[in-house]
């Protein structure tokens, strides 16, 4: 296998742009003669699938879902980020590009970032166009609020909403397309396997989820924006059908998996409040704006907050980032989070919590001014905990929520398999080892509005493309293998359900490969792994049958697919020696108990190429060169 990350030559605002004009086009006329598959429906798929088929190209959309708007995408809460500098404080496309880059710890490509603040701007322009109701300021003009890892104002928002809005926004898009017949929608239909013949992505194996029969699709191209692996920690603020089976198994095909150990511990999230929980719940980044941190100064304070004196309280995030205060990145937040708590002055029936406390925005701002800003956020948390965060502080604790690494992808958006296209949190290339807040549905929306309409016509015309059947042998050779594997699940019969075996797989992953990791505890992991995905296939129950609505069949054929992904995060967390981001090693951190990073040794893309089950992956490594960045320690004091 061979990286070749296809970076255009040429100085870095300029290199989109000549990418874009360098490309090689299809003529309108002959774009009906290609066939697409675009396998998700978040703001990627979406706005990829609607956006081809306004160019012309035969789309087939698929979703596991009833309907394309019940995403995951819709989750989203805080904010979209753009450099508009609408509150005139110094922001631009360049400060964008640097924020994101040293944000994600100097691990992501220069190209692929300077290009998402590129697009950041077009977004909003046509998000607007569309009508999604962002705020706006008393005049009219669209509003903008903090997040963490910047010292301007750049995210523009829907009160807490903003993922929703901007999926009906993309859902609206893809609807017009579906009704002019330019997009064959495909719903409660999930991707069993890609379809490779001569080694270019010809198509689909999907599964009805509904009557259980096996399909084959074929296509010129197949586009992938099925989201992330949060789910493999079992706890998560992902939605309960979130899987990374699609991008398993085209790793399994050959497409390479980049840095699998880069994963977001969000710090604003409601706490783990019993051992039958099965999903957590998360308070967006943006109460941080409003919102003050804190814990007790003294251990074992049981005290009521209300009867906890100001002196009497560390405001840590302010008191050690005064520069950023409660802003700092999500990764800084979350890691000091579990240090108070390891200390002891955690808050809480569990001691696993810290205070996110109003007192003073209220005081200051009045409560309508919160509650015109948080309200529908405050009422989620008073609904989940039954405490009102107008009287009381909230409750909140990190928590599993996005994934950095995934698959690797080239300048174009590209797997190592030629056909087969990886967009928004599928794939790896923009956030390096930590995504700032905001900046998710910026990617997602630039992947598909404008990155990949742009990238995928030079494939298109540039290759040729052999005529494919679903009679092929490979179409047969995968939907068998599908088969076989879902009638071995059904014929397990032992005695432990998939919920079982995936709480103790997640339980192990959160332990030692959470919030912070270090070579014992990712050595005994890779031990265990093995040990229960063997007993996954021994002692697995599963009931009903696959000709029909089957939900446990469903999700043990996912989590069998994180039973092998587990283990590759985990060696790629123990082969990345250094701290970065939000892969904290416990051996490799300053005498602040900051992370440290070894740019000398590991400043690259590691991407694993797939060798067999039985045997070991071989790493590639695609080194990081910065020419618009210097490398320098991250600090936010």
């Amino acid at each position: 296998m061979k990286l070749d990350a296809k970076i255009p030559e040429g100085p870095m605002a300029e290199k989109w742009k000549n990418h874009k004009f360098n490309a090689k086009l299809v003529n309108p006329s002959n774009r009906r003669k290609y066939n697409v598959i675009v396998v998700g429906t978040g703001l990627a798929g979406a706005s990829a699938a609607a956006t081809l088929a306004e160019q012309g190209y035969n789309v087939d959309c698929f979703t596991y879902s009833d309907s394309p708007r019940r995403a995951h995408s819709i989750a989203a809460q805080g904010g979209i980020n753009a450099a508009k500098n609408y509150p005139n404080d110094g922001d631009s496309v360049h400060r964008l590009f640097y924020d994101t880059v040293k944000g994600g710890d100097f691990r992501s490509r220069e190209a692929n970032v300077h290009r998402l603040a590129e697009c950041s701007n077009l977004i909003i322009d046509h998000c607007v166009a569309q009508g999604i109701p962002f705020a706006r300021e008393y005049g009219g003009y669209l509003a903008n609020r903090s997040f963490g890892g910047a010292q301007v104002s750049r995210t523009f928002y829907a009160r807490g909403q903003t993922g929703q809005q901007l999926l009906i926004g993309a859902y609206g898009a893809l609807c017009k397309e579906i009704k002019s017949g330019g997009v064959k929608m495909h719903t409660r239909c999930e991707v069993i396997d890609v379809v490779v013949i001569d080694g270019q992505a010809r198509g689909i194996i999907s599964r009805n989820l509904v009557t259980g029969e096996l399909t084959r699709h074929v296509a010129d191209a197949v586009v992938l924006a099925t989201g992330g692996y949060g789910n493999v920690f079992f706890l998560s603020t992902n939605a309960m059908n979130c899987n990374a089976s699609a991008a398993w198994r085209v790793y399994k095909k050959g497409a390479a998996f980049a840095n699998p150990c880069f994963t977001q511990i969000h710090p604003t999230c409601i706490p783990v409040h019993g051992e039958y929980q099965s999903k957590l719940t998360l308070m967006s980044e943006s109460l941080r704006n409003d919102g003050r941190i804190w814990v007790p100064k003294k251990k074992g304070d049981t005290r009521p907050p209300a009867q906890i004196p100001e002196d009497e309280r560390d405001y840590y995030l302010e008191r050690k980032y005064p520069s950023f205060g409660n802003l700092v990145p999500r990764d800084l937040a979350s890691r000091n989070a579990k240090v108070v708590c390891d200390e002891g002055r955690g808050v809480g029936p569990t001691g696993q919590a810290v205070y996110l406390d109003f007192a003073d925005a209220i005081n200051r701002l009045g409560k309508e001014v919160i509650e015109a800003r948080y309200g529908n956020l405050f009422e989620m948390y008073n609904r989940i905990t039954d405490d009102d965060p107008y009287e009381t502080p909230m409750m909140i604790y990190p928590a599993v929520h996005y994934t950095m690494g995934g698959l690797w992808v080239d300048y174009n958006l590209m797997t190592t398999i030629p056909g087969l296209y990886a967009l928004g949190e599928c794939n790896f290339s923009d956030h390096g080892a930590n995504r700032l807040g905001a900046s998710a549905l910026m990617q997602g929306l630039a992947d598909g509005y404008f990155v990949i309409p742009n990238t995928i016509n030079d494939y298109l015309a540039s290759t040729k493309i052999e005529k494919a059947t679903t009679d092929h042998e490979e179409f047969v050779k995968a939907e068998t293998v599908a088969k076989e594997k879902l009638d071995k699940l059904l014929s397990i019969n032992g005695k432990r359900t998939v919920d079982d075996f995936h709480k103790e797989l997640g339980h192990l992953l959160w332990n030692n490969c959470g919030m912070a990791r270090n070579e014992k505890g990712l050595k005994e992991a890779l031990e265990k792994i093995p040990k229960i995905r063997e007993e996954f296939w021994k002692d697995l129950n599963v009931p009903g049958s696959a000709d029909d609505l089957n939900q446990a069949l469903e999700k043990a054929n996912r989590v069998a697919d994180f039973m092998e992904f587990a283990e590759l995060m985990v060696k790629d967390a123990l082969e990345r020696k250094e701290s970065c981001g939000g892969h904290f090693r416990e051996e490799s951190q300053t005498e602040e108990g900051e992370a440290k990073r070894d740019d000398e040794n590991f400043c690259y893309v590691a991407a694993w190429e797939f060798q067999g089950l039985d045997k070991e992956p071989v790493l590639h490594k695609e080194p990081l060169e910065f020419e618009e960045v210097k490398l320098t320690q991250r600090s936010y004091k």
